[in-house]
Order: structure tokens, then C-alpha cells, then sequence
């Protein structure tokens, strides 16, 4: 938009620079949100397939802590423990065993997450762009 003429008005030229820069920065923004949107799409999509994948696996789990316990239970009265003991016992050092695995992979969860990189690389270096050809004109 700024005109090539070196005759032009000084309030002229600066009306273009300013017409200029406001548009580049309009559509970087307008490159950011669109950057974002993607991101978001994406992430949700993930998000809905993992949500199936740990209703399914919280079910199998279930059953299968459950066969645990009544298989460790079973071992213990045929060491001579009550029934009612053994299912106890059995209950106790599956649960916490488990909970130790769980609580495990939840740190190493929110660690992954405390370190995930969520910027929008594509539009800051954009944006460095354009402020340094604005800085050029000026």
C-alpha cells in the first residue's frame, strides 16, 4: 500500500506504514487463532479416544484385580488362613501394590505434562518477523 513515489507526503507515507502494519498484524492474528484452533481439534479428538480406551481399561482392570485377589486368597487358605482372613489379606497387598503402580505412573503423567510444550511456534516467529520489517521501515 505505501507508494513507491519519493514526492509523497510525509503524513501520506505514514498513513500507508500504519494502513500496512495493521493489516500484516491482522492476519497474524488471524494465523495465530487458526494455529490454535487446529491444536485444539486435534488434542480433542485424542481426547475422546483416550476417554473410550480408559473406560474400557478401568472395566478390565476391575476383573482382573478382582481374579487377583480371589486367586491370592485362595493360595492363602491353602496355607491354612481363614477364609475370611485370606480374602482380607489378599485384598490389602493387591490394593496396595497397585496403588503403588498407579501413583507412579501419575507422577510420571504430570511430569510429562509440566514439561509439554504448548506454544504457538509457527505465529511468535511470524510475529518477529513482521516487527522486524516494521522496525526496518521505520
Amino acid at each position: 500500500m505505501v507508494k513507491s513515489t519519493d514526492n509523497a507526503p510525509l503524513s501520506e507515507l505514514l498513513g500507508g506504514l500504519v494502513s500496512d502494519v495493521s493489516g500484516l498484524f491482522r492476519k497474524e492474528i488471524d494465523l495465530a487463532k487458526t494455529e490454535a484452533s487446529e491444536k485444539v481439534a486435534k488434542a480433542l479428538s485424542g481426547i475422546e479416544i483416550l476417554v473410550i480406551g480408559l473406560v474400557l481399561a478401568i472395566g478390565s482392570v476391575g476383573v482382573l484385580l478382582t481374579s487377583l485377589v480371589g486367586g491370592l486368597a485362595t493360595v492363602m487358605v491353602h496355607q491354612g488362613l481363614p477364609q475370611s482372613t485370606a480374602s482380607a489379606l489378599a485384598a490389602l497387598i493387591v490394593g496396595a501394590v497397585i496403588g503403588g503402580v498407579a501413583w507412579a505412573l501419575i507422577s510420571r503423567g504430570l511430569a510429562v505434562l509440566r514439561g509439554a510444550n504448548f506454544r504457538l511456534d509457527r505465529s511468535t516467529a511470524s510475529l518477529r518477523r513482521d516487527v522486524d520489517v516494521v522496525k526496518e521501515k521505520m
